[in-house]
């Protein structure tokens, strides 16, 4: 009698049901760890203006933006072969490191290692941005917008309960010894490494290498085997050239944060040349709060756009937003509720090139090679948000905030042309 010794197929996964757990513990996460990341942005600049002086504070501050840019190097080399909790763990635990080195510096006043501490300090922001990649690994087609969109919703949540506790960590610490300004950093360290602890016990399984399982036991298709690549930001960038699709994600992400950051970062400057130093702040907090809630509040009505109306649709929305908030704030002059209407619309169009972008460069790309295309994306709009928050200073200074806005506008129009040309014959492009 033959005896059939075919090993029966493994069941197949209950991907709602991980997808579902996933999201929950992302947003939980998100709220956590954006708690920490807010912190040190909210006083950041004003500790290392204590501890290296005024003029080295900007750096300080720069420190933390190019910190977390070239962490997603590391961290999607590791996701890569790991899998998307090793990489989450690391890079919340390496910020933990950087806050509690920010402490340090502070209590000694060495100034080189403020900078160490800075530096590393913006693994907390690489592990926040890799977040919303992690929400769409195994998110069905029809619902990447809005399961992405959802985890980046979270991130307000943080934004806004920060300055409570930011406020809350440094009288608490003062009562046990610590400088000035000290105890948020510290709140920052506890922060990332309870998101660390979190993730590491229950993102489980984990939702990159499941979707890899799958895509290996199930291909599309006419789809090449599934390979497990190096992690490299050359082979990421070979990868985005051969797709247009991917191209377009990874533009709409960097530019739109470009523009965002250039007018962001020189309104309170702006603002501050015709408030009184009494005045200044409030307002500056006003239009700030207003332009926040842009960039986060309607980030779920933003992923439902782009799963309903389609990828492509929704970023030349946010482009358009992008164009009339740099009109809005160049023509606004010294009236302070037009520049909120701008600064409003200007968090608005990042939203739409985030969320859009962002989808559609994860769904432009095969499994294997995401983590490392996902990485590149987030250092390119790390450097171009650093180059931006730079250059504009200077700008800003030569010719004014008018002349501002209008070249941002201008660095917009190569992304428009971009985004308007025809969909080339690429199998994974599914931006509709």
């Amino acid at each position: 009698m033959a005896t059939d010794l075919t090993a029966p197929a493994p069941p197949r996964p209950d991907v709602a049901g991980i997808q579902r757990r996933t999201v929950r513990l992302l947003f939980l996460t998100q709220i956590i760890g954006g708690i920490g990341v807010t912190i040190g942005i909210s006083v950041g600049a004003l500790l290392a203006a204590r501890v290296a002086g005024t003029a080295l504070a900007g750096l300080a501050q720069s420190a933390g933006v190019v910190g977390a840019a070239l962490l997603a190097i590391p961290v999607t080399r590791l996701m890569t072969a790991r899998g998307r909790r090793p990489g989450l763990v690391l890079a919340y635990a390496v910020g933990a490191v950087g806050g509690v080195l920010v402490v340090v510096a502070t209590v000694t006043r060495l100034v080189p290692l403020l900078f160490v501490g800075m530096l590393l300090f913006g693994g907390g922001t690489a592990a926040n941005l890799q977040a919303r990649y992690t929400a769409v690994d195994l998110a069905e087609p029809q619902r990447r917008g809005r399961q992405l969109s959802l985890v980046v919703w979270a991130t307000t949540i943080g934004a806004v309960a920060a300055p409570n506790f930011a406020a809350l960590a440094d009288e608490t610490t003062r009562g046990w010894g610590l400088p000035a300004l000290a105890g948020p950093f510290a709140f920052s360290a506890v922060a990332f490494t309870l998101t660390a602890a979190v993730l590491l016990v229950l993102l489980r399984p984990d939702p990159l290498l499941t979707a890899r399982r799958l895509a290996a036991a199930e291909p599309a298709p006419g789809a090449a085997p599934a390979v497990t690549r190096r992690g490299g930001m050359v082979a990421a960038w070979r990868t985005v050239r051969g797709r247009p699709a991917a191209r377009l994600g990874i533009a709409a992400v960097a530019v739109g944060h470009l523009v965002m950051v250039a007018v962001m970062s020189m309104t309170p400057v702006h603002l501050g040349e015709w408030h009184s130093d009494e005045d200044v702040l409030p307002v500056v907090g006003l239009v700030l709060s207003l332009h926040i809630a842009g960039m986060y509040a309607l980030s779920p009505v933003v992923g439902w756009l782009t799963d309903r109306v389609g990828r492509r649709p929704v970023i030349l929305g946010g482009v358009a937003l992008l164009l009339a908030a740099c009109a809005v704030s160049g023509t606004a002059g010294h009236h302070t509720a037009l520049l909120s209407v701008g600064l409003t619309l200007l968090g608005l169009g990042w939203s739409g090139t985030m969320v859009a972008g962002s989808t559609l460069l994860s769904e432009s790309v095969p499994t294997a090679d995401r983590p490392g295309v996902q990485g590149l994306s987030d250092l390119l709009m790390g450097l171009a948000g650093a180059g931006a928050a730079a250059a504009s200073g200077f700008v800003m200074r030569a010719v004014g905030y008018p002349t501002l806005t209008l070249l941002a506008a201008i660095a917009v129009v190569p992304l428009v042309a971009l985004a308007l040309r025809r969909p080339g014959a690429d199998p994974l492009d599914k931006e509709d």
